[in-house]
């Protein structure tokens, strides 16, 4: 009796050992059929390696599966590329909607092109402009408080670091919050 036909014998009887180095077997085969069909497009979407582990964890998974029984390792193969076949159908036919309105960027209008959630340059700039404001309106005692405020960190988590309380912080803001607010426009640099 040939490897295939032993290695038959131990994956029906649920061996999982067999069952791994039967993976092993038939995997570059399976794999170089899906790649043989799968299109250009459809690679960005899943992988053939995606769809022989998914047709073995399918086989291995399914209790009906693993009673099913294989006259021969001929007969365990075309088994195994009908599943495939069926698995790769399935995925194809999950991403057509998606592939028929997919267009490259270079083909799209620039009306349709959502805009970046990132702030512009200029707000970038405007941003570091009140960051510089705030800090020379207030006492240097006041700039850790403000870091951790720019951070994303919470008035009690700035009290937590800086042993303050949370009264004492917000009320710091808002003082630093009203002289930037009220400083004179002439001293306001304006772009």
């Amino acid at each position: 009796m040939d490897l295939l036909g032993t290695l038959l014998e131990k994956l029906q009887s649920d061996d999982q050992l067999a069952a791994e180095r039967a993976f092993v077997a038939y995997e570059p085969y399976l794999r170089r059929l899906v790649r043989r069909h799968i299109p250009q497009a459809l690679q960005s979407k899943f992988d053939s390696c995606d769809i022989v582990q998914s047709v073995w964890a399918g086989l291995l998974g399914n209790p009906d599966n693993r009673s099913r029984r294989f006259n021969n390792p001929a007969h365990l193969r075309a088994f195994l590329v009908k599943v495939t076949r069926n698995r790769f159908i399935d995925g194809w036919r999950k991403h057509r909607a998606a592939l028929e309105q997919e267009q490259s960027l270079d083909q799209t209008s620039p009306r349709y092109i959502p805009a970046s959630p990132d702030p512009r340059p200029s707000e970038w700039a405007q941003a570091e402009e009140l960051w510089q404001r705030m800090l020379s309106v207030c006492p240097p005692a006041y700039h850790e408080i403000l870091r951790l405020r720019r951070a994303g960190l919470t008035l009690m988590e700035i009290a937590e670091r800086t042993g303050l309380h949370e009264g004492s912080i917000r009320r710091i803001i808002r003082k630093v919050s009203r002289q930037v607010a009220t400083q004179e426009p002439s001293t306001r640099s304006i772009p």
